[in-house]
Order: structure tokens, then sequence, then C-alpha cells
């Protein structure tokens, strides 16, 4: 029997993470370094790619490239037409992280405006105007702070969007996950968003709400957590959005609601922090790294060591203010090299180019100091070697910098699959 295909559309794709942790390349699996077949009917439809910030598009030639023009958009998804977005049964996508804060329109009680948080609104866009045929299925990437932003009322921005997605009908579970702590190649901690639309049969498999975080669910499954038998109690996000931006955790210095695992339904939260349990094998740099012949001579440090070494070293040194107030800066000191026998720490999107830093990974080779290869930077997000090769090497760093870790979204892609059995 045909399996039946689950139409996607991927947002702020990047250079394609989600598409290769749904679809794998040329029918290989990430997780298996792309060697073994993935068995997948996930099916991007359709997929947008915009950076406000450049004329050149480089991610979105990139994306092409490697995926073709067909079906893929070059557009501010602000003005992109909802009938230019085909039907799809699951919206994915990594959006940025900003102000989701909102604010009645003086002439309608019922209206929002000031949407700061542009890309996020533009998903909740997608999401209402979709109406009944709204998909059935959304899995959201962000960086982990999300959930306890902004500092002034901890966790409201997170409240938002899941009021939200409750208002659209949706079951939401989420889960921080560092992926080095489930075997991937890099300490890259991110909170993974997935929700169920309330026609989905999934919904009727959560009889436990607590059970289904713990043991049962999504990301449970595929990401297991150890015992806790801490009890947990609802929290439910009261009044309209425009009420949670005002009031939600508004006393000074409260920390956020919200831990690093939870579900809601119908706007009652449960959540709680969970520790990892994994005994699998822990890939680590030295699993990645090319050989040191085909690296090109360029990477080699052969200057500037001691501005590394004070870069990468800790400090405390005495520094002025605007005012002139003089203030002690501080900073511990960090690896250098970067030990072979770990995973990589985060890719940050200044990764590229020769000028010393102290975020940039060094490695020590053959005796030998150098940084990280585009090809490197790649591997340490799974992607296929050579996937941006059409682009130069710091944009290259730009892009794995700003991509995910593909075999995160391949887990939790099966896992949906065995689920939906």
């Amino acid at each position: 029997m045909k399996k039946k295909e689950i139409k996607v559309i991927e947002l702020f794709a990047g250079v394609g993470g989600f598409k290769l942790g749904l679809e794998g390349w040329e029918g290989k699996s990430a997780i298996s370094k792309y060697l073994e077949p993935i068995e997948s009917n996930y099916k991007v439809v359709w997929s947008n790619q915009w950076e406000p910030s450049t004329k050149i598009q480089h991610a979105s030639s990139v994306y092409e490239e490697r995926f073709g023009k067909e079906s893929h958009s070059n557009n501010d998804i602000s003005v992109v037409d909802i009938k230019d977005i085909p039907d799809h049964d699951m919206l994915c996508g990594g959006f940025p992280c900003q102000d989701y804060s909102v604010a009645k329109q003086l002439s309608k009680s019922e209206g929002i405006q000031g949407k700061k948080g542009v890309l996020w609104w533009q998903i909740h866009r997608i999401l209402t105007e979709k109406k009944d045929k709204c998909p059935e299925f959304v899995f959201l990437e962000n960086v982990d702070r999300l959930i306890n932003s902004p500092a002034s009322q901890r966790g409201k921005d997170f409240a938002i969007i899941l009021a939200s997605l409750s208002d659209l009908g949706y079951v939401v579970e989420w889960r921080v996950i560092n992926a080095a702590e489930y075997g991937f190649p890099q300490r890259r901690r991110r909170v993974f968003i997935f929700a169920y639309h309330n026609r989905s049969k999934i919904i009727k498999k959560i009889k436990n709400p607590i059970d289904w975080i713990k043991t049962d669910g999504l990301f449970a499954s595929g990401f297991e957590i150890q015992n806790n038998n801490e009890m947990i109690f609802p929290i439910e996000l009261k009044g309209d959005l425009v009420e949670i931006t005002n009031t939600f955790n508004k006393k000074t210095g409260s920390a956020s609601s919200f831990g690093n695992t939870g579900i809601m339904i119908n706007r009652e939260v449960w959540t709680f922090n969970s520790k990892p349990n994994y005994d699998g094998y822990k890939m680590v740099l030295n699993d990645i790294i090319q050989n040191i012949k085909d690296v090109p001579k360029e990477y080699f440090l052969d200057a500037d060591l001691e501005k590394w070494e004070y870069l990468k070293g800790g400090k405390k040194e005495p520094r002025k203010k605007s005012n002139g107030e003089i203030f002690y800066y501080t900073e511990g000191p960090m690896s250098f090299p970067d030990p072979l026998d770990k995973p990589a720490r985060t890719i940050i999107t200044s990764e590229g180019g020769k000028t010393a830093s102290r975020f940039k990974h060094v490695i020590n080779q053959g005796g030998k100091l150098r940084r990280l290869t585009p090809l490197e930077l790649e591997r340490i997000n799974m992607f296929p070697d050579n996937h941006t090769i059409s682009a130069n090497d710091t944009k290259r760093a730009f892009f794995m910098g700003n991509a995910l870790v593909v075999g995160v979204i391949e887990k939790t892609a099966q896992t949906l699959l065995r689920l939906l059995k």
C-alpha cells in the first residue's frame, strides 16, 4: 500500500536544513552520513528564503542550486500572497527570534497591530488565512533563549506563541535539545516546537499530558530523558494576546514559567526541566575532520598566534566607560586548540575568515594549528559534503552559523512517522 505523502512548506529555509532532515539527500540519511537509505514520505512542495539585509540572495541561490528553482520563492514572505502558497500538511522553519509583542488597534478592539516579531506573525498569518486547510503539523526551531525572553517579562514571548497556536486549534509540545547530548557532532542548544492540529489523529494518542512529554510523545520517544518524579501542575495562559503582552510574568526579576520540556493543550501548560538519557555513540570533531593533505594552506595559523592566544585566554582587565568610569572586564579561558575528542562548539555566523577570533574553531592536526574548513563546518551541521560549495568560504561559514543540526530534524521526523502508523 502506497504511503500517504506528507506535503511540507519550508519557511526561512536558509540552505535547506529542514528539507534535508525530512527528505534526506539523494535518498540517503543524514544520520548515516548519507550512506544509508532514508525511509521518508515527506515532500517539500514550496519553500521561501529571503534575506532582507542584502541585495544578493546567497542562501536562496544555494537552495535553488541544490534543490531546483521550481516551487522555491525568493520574495519577502510578508508580501507573498497566501494563494501562492500551496496547501500543505506541515509548515516548518527556523524563524528568527524577535519581539513578539502585540497591541490593539484603536479602531478594532479585537485587532492586532505593532507586530514587531514580523516573521513569527507571518507564520501566524499563513495558519490563519489557510483556515479550513491549515496544516495538520507545525514544526519550528529557534534559539533556546526564546522560552525565557524578554528579560523584562521572562517567558512572555513564548507565552504569546503558545497562546496564539492554541487559539488556532493546535496542541503544542516543545523541547530544548542540545544536539551533542544525543550523539550528534555539535554542542548546539535549540528549542524545537511541534504543534498538532485538533483534527490530527495524534491528538487521540495523548491520554495524559505528563506521560506524553516524559515517555510517550514525539520528543520523548525520539530523544529519551531521565526519569523524573517531579510533581507537575498545569499553568493556564489567560487573556487575549494583548493582555498576555501587557501582563504576563510582570513581576520584576521573576523566572520564566517555562522549563526546557513541555506541552500545551487548550491553553493549559505542563512543563518542567528534563535531562537527557542517551548512552549511544557520540560523534566528535575527530570524526568529521578532513585529511590534512586536503586542507588549503590558508587555513593554517602561520601568523597572529599571540593574538589568537590572547583572545582565547581568560581576562580581567580595566576598561573605561563613556563617562570615564573604570570597570573590570572579565571572561574565562576557552580551549585552544579545540579538543578533537569532543563535539564541536556551536558554530556562529562569524566563523569564516582569517582574522583571529575568540569564537572561531581552531584544531591541532599533525602538530599544526588551523581553522576548520567550510566542508568540516557542513559536517558539524550534518549537511552533505560541499552542499554550499557555490558560495565563497566566508559565506559558507555564515550559512552554517545560521543553520541547524540536520540529524535532530531527521530523528524527529522519523519518530513522527512511527507515531502516525
